[in-house]
């Protein structure tokens, strides 16, 4: 499940979309489905669409300062701004999604909430990987956040599974007065989708979005031209887009 949850979203994103014309329009030899394959390209590529995916994607939410987060009873950071690369042994650095670790290290230095939950990714190819939710843990001690304010939950595959495991381990901690609200911590692009299935999974959620893929530059004549920059970023938004209605499909059909 976890492989198709992966693989089937390429084929409704601009590239698969792109390869299927050009395919077809070699199949049937239709130049239409040729400019077509090209039109979606340079659209798809152009940082004008994919600053306006992008911003829908994020629910043009804007960066907040630490001071204005309420208190909770726990901030949760989601992992997935680690990734393995190649080194003697399992080696991870950090992704662009950095802002994770550094804004759930801010609040915890504030003292926004008691205890500073860390996901810890992992999927089966990954299986001889380090432990994400770990390093992610050690990392904010090194920043100064005391180790008995850490937890990190067992390894997750996907949004659900982290809020699921970010549920059962604060309730492991707590008891029968386990922690219930929660500041959660994630990329704003990908914070609709984890806000509501982190509310699905009974915790009061205070949204902390990060990791902002828009900027609030101007737009000039060169947000008509192809970037492959601006690519990833139309897929990214996309992907989210069918991750966010799959979920509301699936959990409440």
């Amino acid at each position: 499940m976890l492989y198709l949850a992966k693989i089937l979203p390429i084929f409704v994103l601009p590239t698969g979309v792109v390869i299927l014309l050009l395919v077809l329009s070699l199949v049937l030899r239709r130049r239409a489905l040729l400019v077509a394959a090209l039109a979606v390209l340079w659209l798809s590529s152009t940082p004008l669409v994919a600053d306006a995916l992008m911003r829908a994607a994020e629910g043009w939410q804007v960066r907040q300062p630490v001071a204005s987060a309420p208190a909770a009873d726990a901030i949760v950071v989601l992992s997935g701004m680690l990734r393995v690369v190649p080194g003697r042994d399992p080696t991870v650095e950090w992704s662009d999604a950095v802002d994770r670790i550094d804004a759930g290290v801010a609040l915890a230095r504030a003292d926004k909430a008691p205890l500073l939950v860390f996901t810890s990714e992992w999927f089966p190819w990954d299986a001889a990987g380090p432990d994400k939710g770990r390093r992610l843990a050690d990392r904010a001690v090194e920043l100064g956040v005391a180790p008995e304010r850490i937890l990190v939950t067992r390894r997750v595959s996907n949004t659900a599974d982290e809020a699921s495991a970010a549920f059962d381990v604060l309730t492991a901690r707590g008891g029968s007065h386990a922690p219930t609200s929660v500041i959660l911590v994630t990329s704003a692009f990908h914070m609709r989708r984890s806000a509501w299935l982190f509310s699905r999974a009974g915790l009061a959620v205070t949204p902390f979005p990060v990791d902002f893929r828009t900027s609030a530059e101007p737009r000039s004549f060169g947000h008509l031209f192809p970037q492959a920059g601006s690519l990833y970023n139309t897929e990214t938004a996309l992907r989210e887009f069918y991750g966010y209605l799959y979920y509301r499909i699936v959990k409440t059909g």
